[in-house]
């Protein structure tokens, strides 16, 4: 009989989880440690800062200050969390925001900075920790994509551009790390209850039709949403998915 408990456990697995204090990064940090997991989440912020939203989860989340931006510093910090804690099998490069500017004002110092945050970043701390997941013959990497990565939206085009790169990233390591045993994949959140969607929608109800209009379930989803489906596609579960972007988006993509 299969045990499907089993099947989803993380117990024993490292996670490396960017921005993993905050949002939906916390969400996912908190959904991989009641998978079992140990979860070194990477951060800007302080420790102190970062000890606010993770002192819950006492030992079994670690904090290490690190700007995805600073490169350089990727394969040194890949090497620091593999001497402290162990072989890293999880890699979820989550790290961003937004620069919500029209085309004509933002400049293109404004563009090369987002796309350092969301994809130059994600693939340096990528490229430090495949060569230790390929000598494990075990890995799982997830990209935070975006309703962006396929679909039109005024005023962030850094953003979307960086997410559209995170589908063929996972394309292209999914091609070049699958034999090797490190599976390669994406969640795309759609639409998801937090802070920053009540701000951007609280006081616009016509972009907030506008948004619940296109999506099938008529709901926005939770920020456990997007963490289970991280747990899924890191856990035995999904042994034989790599290369697939998944939407969890209660059908906005397809909405009409």
């Amino acid at each position: 009989m299969i045990d499907t408990q089993t099947l989803f456990s993380l117990a024993g697995r490292t996670a490396v989880i960017t921005g993993g204090a905050s949002g939906l990064g916390l969400a996912i940090t908190e959904c991989m440690v009641a998978a079992g997991a140990h979860v070194v989440v990477l951060g800007s912020r302080t420790p102190a800062q970062a000890a606010v939203s993770l002192a819950v989860f006492g030992e079994q989340v670690s904090f290490c200050q690190f700007d995805v931006c600073d490169t350089d510093r990727a394969p040194q910090m890949a090497e620091q969390i593999i001497a402290e804690h162990g072989p890293v099998s999880i890699l979820v490069n989550n790290a961003g925001n937004h620069c919500k500017k029209p085309i004509e004002e933002m400049t293109v110092a404004d563009y090369t900075r987002v796309l350092d945050l969301h994809l130059v970043g994600a693939f340096a701390l990528t490229k430090a920790f495949v060569p230790h997941m390929k000598a494990n013959g075990r890995g799982s990497i997830i990209f935070q994509a975006s309703m962006t990565s396929y679909i039109g939206q005024p005023n962030v085009c850094g953003y979307a551009t960086a997410k559209a790169g995170y589908l063929g990233l996972v394309h292209t390591l999914t091609a070049e790390c699958a034999a090797s045993g490190v599976r390669v994949n994406a969640i795309a959140p759609g639409w998801i209850d937090t802070p920053m969607f009540h701000q951007a929608t609280d006081n616009d109800p016509e972009r907030l039709g506008k948004i619940m209009s296109r999506i099938p379930m008529k709901k926005t989803g939770l920020p456990i949403d997007i963490g289970m489906a991280a747990v899924f596609l890191s856990s035995d579960a999904a042994q034989y998915i790599s290369g697939v972007c998944l939407p969890v988006d209660g059908g906005a993509l397809i909405g009409f």
